[in-house]
């Protein structure tokens, strides 16, 4: 299955490809080497939203067609990239939405090369990043006279550090795929030909292994973002918990490791989500 989205005239393309229980989400302008632009942002939205809600897909990989992942914002003049917003609604520093982390599936960024200020910035939205030995990183923005985007200073801080987050963020340097890895930036640095690849065989495996309910359930335990995360998130493991036990993915999962097979998961997250919010409401009492 493969669809195109494009919500602006001037805006890339992304394409959506979906197969085997993965989708593969693609910024499609290889001959601008996937600059960003305000389209391409809500078309990626509209990606990830469709990905959150049909249950066939058990994991995402975004990428990038062509040698680069993603250079960043259009900064020419006619652009008008960083132009004053005519309204107070009219500019958001977050213009992807939902952002990876909303996703109910794990999120792979197969950063396949350069990967420059909103480039970097919406693969650290995502779960799990592999990058191209010797791509280009950067969040460059405070050299050009704007400050970081897309949650960087939350996201980047979460993955890595306080301490690497204000190396990267403060000084707007450039660093290669070899260093993301060091830094913690990103899981894997293969060469570019290989990321997709390796991205691709890692959501095929929790496509095919993982329990997409528990999935969901793992990630946002992962990104929750509440005052007193220690305290909440033991609470709510042990709802989830409570939630899971007895249901047959519960006892299919044991099963099929027992019987060296692939599991045949039942759970649907779309229709057991309501039943997820009860539990952590319910919790909260």
């Amino acid at each position: 299955m493969g669809t195109t989205a494009n919500n602006s005239v001037d805006g890339p393309p992304v394409r959506l490809d979906i197969a085997d229980g993965v989708a593969v989400i693609t910024l499609d302008r290889p001959d601008r080497l996937n600059v960003f632009s305000g389209g391409m942002g809500v078309a990626l939205g509209e990606a990830y939203a469709r990905c959150d809600a049909d249950d066939s897909v058990r994991a995402v990989v975004l990428t990038g067609a062509g040698r680069a992942f993603c250079a960043g914002a259009d900064i020419a003049p006619s652009s008008g990239s960083f132009d004053a917003p005519r309204s107070p609604g009219e500019f958001t520093a977050s213009p992807v939405s939902p952002p990876a982390f909303r996703v109910r599936k794990a999120v792979i960024a197969a950063v396949n090369g350069h990967a420059i200020g909103i480039g970097l910035t919406i693969a650290l939205e995502c779960d799990i990043r592999y990058v191209a030995t010797d791509a280009k990183l950067a969040v460059p923005q405070v050299r050009r006279g704007m400050v970081p985007d897309a949650r960087s200073h939350w996201t980047l801080a979460r993955a890595t550090s306080q301490a690497v987050a204000a190396d990267i963020l403060l000084t707007g340097r450039t660093f290669l795929g070899t260093e993301a890895v060091a830094l913690g930036v990103a899981s894997r640095a293969l060469p570019a030909d290989e990321v997709l690849p390796a991205a691709l065989e890692t959501a095929r495996d929790i496509a095919a292994n993982v329990n997409p309910l528990s999935s969901a359930l793992s990630k946002r335990l992962l990104w929750l973002d509440e005052a007193g995360t220690g305290d909440r998130v033991e609470e709510l493991e042990t709802a989830y918990h409570r939630l899971l036990m007895g249901t047959p993915d519960a006892k299919e999962g044991p099963r099929a490791w027992m019987e060296r097979r692939t599991p045949d998961w039942t759970s649907r997250v779309s229709e057991q989500w309501d039943r997820v919010l009860e539990t952590e409401r319910d919790g909260r009492k």
